[in-house]
């Protein structure tokens, strides 16, 4: 069996939980929803971008790069062509050129363009305003058909420009999930979306994925997390595996 297949069954076994274990984790989840309440406060929902489009770009353009160099690139972008009719009849180049602070800039202005292309294709206009109207499943098949956009980039879209019950799973939270062991070992970041897909009540994806990214910044960092000051430290295994053995 080819080692791609291998991990992609593993995954499914560790998705598919018994009940038991399964209310088990949601009421362990749950709690660490509400101590990360207390920590950082609640997250209205409210859509990030006006325009579903804008949104979509904006995501393509954070891949494999820090939120100030994304933000730089778009508004960039934006000030060049302040329309999509624009950007999309411009050379691939001078995209290019708008986005370089973004990084990746010649692979990500060619999904631009070719996106620009499909969605004036496929609505009439350089609009993502239709899936609004659109089942969840089914907008989430058409964002995974366009280039550059994968399982998290759609799952961002979806619960932060049409507020639909998804939770995306980015560094941040797979890292923190992790060391929570919300995400069970083993299983890779496509899995990890689609168990923490069930595991969080709908009412809270919101809330709980802006809050674990925030702790994951100031607090759980990839390297030297503040365990003595995390607020999650009584729910955390994660301390008890970095201590020396007793001797």
């Amino acid at each position: 069996m080819p080692g791609k297949e291998r991990a992609a069954k593993r995954e499914r076994r560790l998705v598919s939980l018994s009940p038991r274990d399964f209310q088990a984790l949601r009421r362990r989840v749950e709690r660490i929803d509400r101590a990360l309440l207390e920590c950082y406060g609640d997250r209205p929902w409210k859509p990030h971008f006006r325009h579903l489009l804008d949104g979509l770009v904006h995501t393509l353009l954070s891949q494999n790069t820090n939120d100030a160099n994304s933000n730089l690139a778009f508004f960039r972008l934006k000030d060049r062509f302040p329309s999509w009719e624009e950007a999309a009849h411009a050379p691939v180049e001078e995209i290019e050129e708008a986005i370089r602070p973004g990084g990746i800039s010649r692979v990500k202005a060619e999904r631009i363009k070719t996106i620009l292309e499909l969605v004036r294709r496929d609505f009439g206009a350089y609009c993502l305003a239709p899936l609004a109207q659109r089942e969840p499943e089914e907008v989430l098949r058409y964002l995974l058909g366009l280039p550059g956009v994968g399982r998290k980039t759609a799952a961002i879209l979806l619960l932060f420009q049409l507020g639909h019950p998804f939770f995306p799973v980015d560094t941040h939270v797979f890292r923190v999930g992790k060391r929570l062991e919300v995400i069970p070992a083993g299983l890779g970041p496509v899995a990890a979306h689609e168990a923490m897909d069930r595991l969080v009540p709908d009412g809270s994806k919101y809330r709980l994925h802006l809050n674990l990214v925030e702790h994951g910044r100031r607090a759980c960092r990839a390297r030297n997390p503040l365990c003595g000051d995390c607020c999650l430290r009584a729910l955390c295994p994660y301390p008890e595996r970095l201590a020396p053995p007793l001797r």
